[in-house]
């Protein structure tokens, strides 16, 4: 009889975690993205909320590469995945993604046509991600100690700029700049030996190599970087929200342009949440206080970027068809390619420490 109480009661407690387990996944949401981009804003999450009953949860990742492996080793455990669109076919191929039924996307007709439905996003004619925001990779400068801003990534080299560049330490971003500096084209350079020597031809410029927008805004803070590789994005919100004296320049060599998007997960918990979540995003009612409070990339929903003041860095700078036709979007890259062109940066830091 003791026995038979026992095997009721853990029958019991079983049964009750099988009907807790949708009810408690259908009030929180998972969401992976780049920390500070946006998704995490807590005055937004109070909003979405209140709109849904939804309560997020977010984790983090500090490269693309981490973001995959998250969602390789982890399945059922996220929803909404930020997402670069140069990963995004790989990653539904992979089955790390699903289909997004654009129709529960109330903002998906105010989407600019040619990221809403780039070749980037649709797999088979099935949009694997909803283009979020787009951006630019380039150069900033810190305008109390920069009182003529530069025309040319040359600025990066100018000995007169020794011990005062800031360069992120990221292996594709740095061989598509020196590409650029050098006049080759960024998503197929032909002489990466050209390139090997740009970068270190950098060691006497470098104050450091930065990792991340925090390291970046300490460093201008404390007045170390005068000219620094930047996001365009990231200015916005360090000239904003952190009140940095930050001018951010495309230079006549052009600049790296990319362009983001949010996916669900393959094993997503919360389909409708995430579903929810995504069309929040991309709204205006979102996008707008984000980039007036805070600063942000361009968002892909049109009717939003028509609701910015004129003094806002996306329009004076990035709504200029003369900037936008020197920039170079990037493009997806073979694994091979990769881990060339990582190979050529780490030796490029060796050189560094030399």
């Amino acid at each position: 009889m003791l026995m038979s109480r026992r095997t009721t009661l853990t029958a019991a407690v079983a049964l009750a975690a099988l009907w807790a387990g949708p009810a408690l996944a259908a009030n929180e949401l998972h969401v992976l993205n780049w920390q500070g981009y946006g998704t995490d804003e807590k005055w937004a999450l109070e909003i979405f909320e209140k709109k849904t009953g939804i309560k997020v949860v977010h984790d983090y990742f500090t490269s693309e590469q981490e973001m995959l492996t998250k969602l390789r080793t982890s399945p059922g455990v996220y929803d909404v995945v930020l997402m670069n669109n140069i990963y995004v076919k790989d990653a539904a191929k992979e089955g790390l993604t699903q289909p997004i039924d654009t129709s529960k996307i109330t903002n998906f007709a105010d989407l600019t046509p040619n990221l809403r439905d780039s070749d980037r996003f649709v797999v088979d004619g099935k949009h694997y991600a909803i283009s979020w925001v787009w951006g630019v990779t380039s150069i900033a400068i810190n305008t109390d100690k920069v009182k003529t801003a530069p025309d040319s990534l040359a600025a990066l080299w100018d000995p007169k700029n020794a011990g005062r560049i800031g360069f992120r330490d990221d292996a594709l971003e740095a061989v598509q700049l020196a590409a650029l500096a050098t006049g080759q084209d960024m998503n197929a350079p032909k002489d990466l030996g050209a390139i090997k020597d740009k970068l270190k031809a950098l060691k006497p410029q470098l104050k450091t190599l930065w990792t991340s927008e925090d390291e970046w805004n300490k460093h201008v803070s404390a007045g170390e970087y005068d000219i620094a590789s930047y996001w365009s994005g990231s200015a916005a919100r360090s000239k904003k929200a952190m009140k940095l004296p930050v001018g951010f320049i495309i230079p006549k060599e052009g600049a790296i342009g990319w362009f983001d998007g949010l996916t669900i997960a393959a094993k997503a918990p919360n389909l409708e949440g995430a579903q929810k979540f995504i069309d929040f995003m991309v709204s205006p009612e979102f996008y707008v206080r984000w980039d007036n409070n805070v600063g942000a990339p361009v968002s892909a929903n049109a009717k939003a970027d028509g609701m910015l003041p004129d003094d806002a860095l996306n329009k004076a700078v990035l709504s200029d068809p003369a900037v936008i036709k020197r920039l170079t979007f990037m493009a997806p890259i073979s694994d091979a390619t990769r881990k060339t062109y990582d190979e050529l940066w780490n030796e490029v830091k060796t050189s560094f420490a030399q």
